[in-house]
């Protein structure tokens, strides 16, 4: 699994290569986000770590310039903004996950690993949550054995959380996405939303954010 670190403090970048590295990661180190973005164009990585204010373009303006070259990655900031609105910009860009410095490096990994299944199982037909089967060329949902019915939005919807696993979908990318002629409002999309919860689908709300589903 390869990992990309955009980290400008040598001691935590090497001190994350050093833990990473033994948990047997093959981890990139660069410390500004042009270099980041060469990379990213010139081979393939698992999963990127992105610190914000590092020298010349910063990690938001680097993740953003990622995503509208329609590169994936899953991503997660590392930084000690810790303010709300820098949290929102974060999963505004593209964030998977936000992690506030100083962080556990125990739950660092456990961040890694889980988005790095999520991302490998997104490339799957057939994604299990719980007692809930979505298979992704059908669109088609089971709790069980059980074939719950669902309205074309509701199943773009539901494509785009089972696709995104354990990761946060702001309400902006989400209307973005599933948008094919309904209404586009957050007030819809509540609407939606809370229908799809009373299947028993366990969509949580992230303040300020969007959804997840875990």
């Amino acid at each position: 699994m390869k990992i990309l670190l955009l980290e400008d403090d040598n001691t935590l970048a090497e001190t994350l290569i050093d833990l990473l590295s033994d948990e047997g990661y093959e981890v990139t180190w660069v410390r500004e986000g042009d270099s980041a973005i060469d990379l990213t164009y010139e081979k393939s990585f698992d999963l990127m770590l992105l610190d914000i204010n590092v020298p010349g373009r910063d990690g938001f303006n680097t993740l953003e310039t990622l995503r509208n070259a329609s590169i994936q990655t899953p991503a997660v900031f590392i930084s000690a903004l810790s303010d709300i609105t820098s949290l929102a910009k974060g999963f505004e860009v593209g964030a998977n996950d936000y992690l506030k410095k100083p962080f556990d490096f125990d739950e660092l990994l456990i961040r890694v690993q889980a988005l790095i299944r999520q991302s490998h199982q997104s490339h799957q037909n057939i994604i299990k949550l719980n007692e809930f089967t979505f298979h992704i060329d059908k669109g088609e949902l089971y709790m069980g054995d059980k074939y719950i019915s669902l309205t074309d939005y509701e199943q773009r919807l539901v494509k785009l959380f089972f696709k995104h696993l354990n990761t946060t979908i702001t309400k902006e990318n989400i209307l973005f996405e599933t948008y094919q002629g309904e209404e586009a409002s957050e007030g819809a999309l509540r609407v939606r939303i809370n229908k799809l919860r009373k299947l028993g689908l366990p969509i949580q709300t992230v303040k300020s954010v969007g959804y997840r589903l875990e």
